[in-house]
């Protein structure tokens, strides 16, 4: 048969080996918790998971004495009361131990159930702070749907590792040495012997299949996240896909995912086929070699009925847990493979460790760029030396044609991105010396693409500063030309947005995130094409507001359109990753260069547009 064409697509993907013994110890960790009276149940767990397995082996031990006894009452001369008794009293504690081995398996999990999640409480909790902890380049090159399905499927792999070898592989260990105790015991050791070559033949059966399927799994898996991806992908971009009636593009994409997926989950199912009817086989054979080896020993008289029926007990009450090993053996590489995942995830590079490093409390002075450059993933070169101040207090414009870096210069300075070459001083001293998260609490961003959170209006407003005075968010709404949009919406601030949004428009997408930068009230604010997609009279507004405070705050604003900026203290002029040209507005007017040639095109078009309204 010929190799699939899915199989010739999966062949480009690389596939990662996982670190199985990172994995366990780290998925231990979880197991063991903190606090007494989590760790006191963990170990009274334990003691029932003992317990149970005893009473487990004890159960065939008493079926067995309890059907010899009834032999001997067949003889009518041995039907004595105390002998009459006695098999009652065998009969007793047959039911007795055949419940207490149940009895305690349920007080077990009982105990263990709030150990478990909280394990896994504090797994997502790690999983959930770890990806707020990486750095945006990570952010911007991976996708959403898949890592969510990375993540949920790591947390689940790890619930079933933890109870599962903990209360499955363990006591099945415990039990098979208690069986082979009691088979030297009371057997030949031709039973012991048939015993083991059946556990034997069955768990290197097990294993050799499991870990051909495995890689079948892993497949899937990979075809699993690719579809939530493209789901999650394509209805995130719903307006996009309907602008370009591009529905059919999509259910191409998303067919061919499918299809793929289901190629890989129909082999998974057919190899699971194929375990299944090989353990059946193996633990058949070996209950049949059994029972017939017993049946000769019993014609002989070298063994009793009980014994008998004692060996077939024993034998299948190791079978539903050796049928369960398979299952498990098997999950537990499933189930690796998905915390692989995970764990490559935990791998990835957060930003660097901070804990040494300065509290940044004010910003005095201001930023420093000296010869700064900076390069994404040392490929492509954004920025090319460049120097310039940012003195508190004043109002710095950045502006200069699209792709010339003006956002990279603000993304800089939040410190999303470290230069690759020169430094950044913030009063004097190197950006790096600081703490991030303190450096970031000083700085409010309006940022070029706005995104908001499927909640309400208030929420979204009141996202940087949540306990403020009606008062105080009113005067925000008014500085941000919000007010006659809250008043006509029907539910006022509890409108709910959207995902992302996009209930509301650009300009009052870009509004929300202004007022939001103004509640956080830091003493420096970057705006980075905040007004963009707002008309000249709201831009103006806005624009005015902002710069009556120019004496008690330092703004930064990034920017295209000139009009906005051109009362800005000093005005940064990019082009191609490179300054040139610095100074107020007059002075760059009278250089005819850049700025000059910008600022004349786009009055040119202001006057086009007045003309056309006419």
């Amino acid at each position: 048969m010929g190799t699939s064409s899915y199989e010739k697509d999966q062949s480009s993907l690389e596939e990662k080996e996982e670190d199985y013994k990172a994995i366990f110890l780290t998925s231990f960790r979880y197991l063991w918790p903190d606090e007494i009276i989590l760790r006191i149940r963990v170990i009274t767990s334990l003691i029932c998971l003992v317990f149970a397995k005893i009473f487990t082996v004890l159960t065939p031990l008493l079926l067995m004495t309890l059907i010899d006894e009834l032999n001997f009452l067949v003889d009518e001369a041995r039907k004595a009361n105390f002998v009459i008794w006695g098999v009652l009293a065998l009969a007793l504690g047959y039911g007795a131990a055949r419940f207490a081995s149940i009895a305690f398996v349920q007080i077990r999990d009982f105990l263990f159930v709030n150990v478990a999640q909280n394990g896994l409480k504090k797994l997502s909790m790690d999983a959930f702070q770890h990806i707020h902890r990486l750095p945006l380049s990570f952010h911007l090159s991976r996708q959403t749907g898949s890592m969510n399905k990375v993540i949920d499927r790591g947390v689940r792999g790890i619930e079933f590792l933890l109870r599962f070898v903990l209360f499955s592989i363990g006591p099945l260990i415990l039990e098979f040495l208690l069986v082979c105790i009691l088979m030297i015991y009371k057997f030949d050791a031709t039973f012991l012997f048939i015993i083991l070559a059946t556990v034997f033949a069955y768990v290197i059966f097990t294993i050799i299949v499991t870990n051909w399927r495995v890689k079948i799994r892993r497949k899937m898996n990979l075809w699993d996240a690719d579809l939530s991806q493209k789901t999650i992908d394509s209805l995130l971009n719903y307006e996009t896909v309907k602008y370009f009636s591009a529905e059919d593009h999509e259910k191409e994409k998303y067919l061919k995912s499918l299809k793929s997926y289901e190629f890989f989950a129909i082999k998974t199912g057919a190899s699971l086929s194929m375990l299944n009817f090989g353990q059946a086989f193996i633990v058949t054979l070996g209950l049949l070699v059994l029972i017939v080896v017993a049946t000769q020993q019993v014609i002989k008289g070298d063994l009793t009925v009980g014994g008998l029926v004692g060996l077939n007990a024993i034998m299948l009450q190791l079978i539903l847990p050796l049928n369960f090993l398979g299952t498990i053996y098997r999950e537990i590489r499933q189930a690796l493979v998905d915390m692989g995942e995970l764990f490559i995830l935990f791998k990835e590079p957060v930003e660097e460790d901070e804990i040494e490093k300065d509290e940044l409390t004010s910003i005095r002075k201001g930023f420093v760029f000296d010869k700064v450059s900076f390069s994404y993933d040392g490929l492509r070169e954004v920025i090319r030396e460049v120097s310039f101040s940012i003195p508190v207090g004043r109002t710095t414009a950045i502006v200069g044609p699209s792709g010339s870096g003006k956002s990279t210069l603000g993304k800089l300075i939040f410190g999303f991105y470290k230069p690759s070459t020169g430094k950044i001083l913030i009063d004097g001293q190197e950006n790096r010396a600081f703490k991030t998260k303190s450096v970031r609490s000083q700085l409010a961003v309006t940022p070029q693409d706005i995104v908001l959170f499927n909640d309400t209006l208030e929420y979204n407003i009141t996202y940087g500063a949540h306990l403020v005075s009606k008062d105080t968010l009113n005067y925000v709404i008014g500085q941000a030309d919000l007010t006659h949009l809250v008043s006509s919406l029907p539910n006022g601030l509890s409108t709910q947005v959207g995902e992302r949004g996009l209930k509301l428009s650009g300009g009052e997408k870009q509004r929300v995130a202004i007022a939001r930068m103004l509640l956080k009230d830091c003493y420096i604010n970057i705006f980075d094409e905040a007004t963009s997609s707002l008309d000249t009279k709201s831009e103006k507004i806005i624009i005015e507001n902002l710069l009556q405070k120019r004496a008690s705050k330092t703004l930064i604003i990034i920017s295209h359109r000139l009009s906005s900026v051109s009362t800005a203290d000093n005005i940064i002029v990019m082009e191609n990753g490179q300054l040139t040209q610095e100074g107020k507005h007059d002075k760059l007017i009278e250089e005819n260069g850049l700025y000059k040639e910008m600022w004349e095109k786009q009055k040119r078009y202001q006057s086009r547009d007045k003309q056309d309204k006419f």
